[in-house]
């Protein structure tokens, strides 16, 4: 894999926030949980200490914007 330039990151960065740009925090939250739903199928012991704050930090979320807590 070769080594990516500053510049380089920088525009993949912007185009990925251009590419989300119009996503409602509704559906950035469906893709997010979809992607994760796959890497623990990929890998159910795919699991980090952080894990637990992450999902504390996910529910308020989901409360601050209205939506029900994850199923």
């Amino acid at each position: 894999m070769l080594n990516p330039t500053k510049r380089w990151a920088a525009f993949q960065a912007a185009d990925q926030r251009a590419a989300c740009r119009e996503l409602s925090f509704a559906e950035a939250l469906a893709i997010f949980e979809a992607l994760w739903a796959e890497a623990q199928a990929l890998d159910p012991n795919f699991t980090e200490p952080w894990l637990a704050d992450f999902e504390a930090d996910l529910r308020v979320a989901r409360a601050l914007n209205g939506l029900p807590p994850p199923a």
